[in-house]
């Protein structure tokens, strides 16, 4: 237990860090023992609001508008946030343990010293919108790829295998094996994230201050510690200019360009092009929407919106596919019950529908991103021949 508990001296503040693995029940008596025993004037948590908000409203699925995060565009983060919960919740299940047991714990002893309670971790939006724009098309690829591997994890973990998992944090544990390919991932998932932390604790009010983290940010909390971070910095998201994305404009003007020459040209070889065009992307977005067991309506859209929403940097077939999705197959409040229950198998993220329009839109703009590659080549082919 020693190992895991570290006392820092601040000038006039004490901090004590208490490292733990997210799905440990030993993490929880811990954290219950030391914050006892010590009585300090606050408590942090790994936690963001969002989490926060999680752990104390369980009924908070019931009141999700699952179209308005589609219009959002939060499709793709909502879904990463599941898959990554999906992973922790297999392994806990094996414990008989809630996940994050050990942050609750931490709250409830905050409630019963009256300490005040410090959410210290930064909002895992920015953290995945930050990661997301730093990784490139390629890391994009292999994330995704990695994540959605970690829906078949089953392998057996013994206690002592989950020990040894404190020295690695949940949200990037699924991601682990990026981290040598990916300097950038390590940087913003567990250094920044150490820096906000450390930031955080040193905020808390009071003379005492315990802190519960997962383990893996323990050595990085140390040393941040000794150093002064700019929360606001931590927490920017870039966003690019309105009138600086004309260039998002060049593929579908430069394609519209090469088929009208091809049509002036040679006619049949430009309807061609169309079709080539219309059948790839419709295709391949129907395939996805199909893949994601979408209505056979959803499919049809998928279909006939990919090929015209492929044209438009602002637009996306996958948003058209999952609207229609959520119109004909409206979640009820079953669905948004037993959503922590499906999270536990790959089946069951097809058979909750709230999961599986996630997955409509997610897959229908794989689906369409291929079509327009290979569409777009096969039009350039054909506008090469003719030359």
């Amino acid at each position: 237990m020693e190992n895991n508990i570290h006392k820092i001296q601040l000038d006039n503040k004490e901090v004590i860090l208490i490292g733990t693995a997210h799905v440990s029940p030993k993490s929880v008596e811990e954290v219950k023992e030391v914050i006892e025993n010590e009585q300090p004037d606050a408590v942090a948590v790994e936690l963001c609001n969002g989490r926060y908000n999680s752990i104390i409203n369980k009924d908070q699925w019931q009141n999700t508008d699952i179209g308005m995060i589609i219009k959002k565009k939060q499709t793709t983060l909502l879904l990463a946030t599941l898959v990554m919960s999906s992973f922790q919740k297999r392994i806990a299940k094996n414990f008989d343990i809630a996940p994050g047991q050990e942050m609750i714990q931490g709250i409830e002893s905050a409630k019963e010293i009256d300490a005040d309670l410090i959410l210290a971790d930064r909002d895992i939006q920015v953290t995945l919108r930050r990661l997301w724009q730093n990784v490139g098309l390629t890391g994009k690829a292999k994330i995704v790829i990695e994540l959605f591997s970690s829906i078949f994890f089953s392998e057996e973990i013994t206690e002592e295998d989950l020990e040894e998992m404190k020295s690695k944090d949940m949200l990037d544990s699924a991601l682990n094996s990026l981290s040598e390919s990916f300097p950038e991932l390590k940087r913003i998932l567990i250094d920044e994230r150490d820096q906000y932390l450390a930031q955080k604790i040193k905020n808390a009010p009071g003379q005492k201050v315990v802190a519960v983290l997962g383990a893996g940010h323990i050595p990085g909390v140390k040393e941040e510690l000794f150093r002064e971070n700019d929360l606001k910095k931590l927490s920017n998201i870039k966003v690019a200019p309105k009138n600086n994305k004309w260039w998002l404009w060049i593929f579908p003007l430069l394609l519209l360009g090469i088929i009208g020459y091809t049509l002036q040209s040679d006619m049949p070889s430009g309807i061609n092009q169309i079709l080539v065009w219309f059948l790839w992307n419709g295709s391949l977005s129907a395939i996805g929407a199909a893949i994601a067991f979408a209505h056979p309506l959803a499919i049809i859209a998928a279909f006939l919106v990919a090929p015209i929403s492929s044209m438009n940097p602002f637009l996306a077939a996958g948003w058209f596919a999952g609207l229609t999705e959520a119109y004909l197959r409206k979640p009820n409040v079953g669905d948004f019950q037993s959503i922590s229950d499906d999270l536990g198998s790959i089946k069951g993220f097809w058979k909750n529908r709230v999961t599986r329009i996630l997955l409509v839109v997610a897959l229908t703009n794989v689906g369409s991103g291929l079509g327009t590659f290979i569409g777009g080549a096969h039009v350039l082919k054909i506008f090469i021949d003719i030359l």
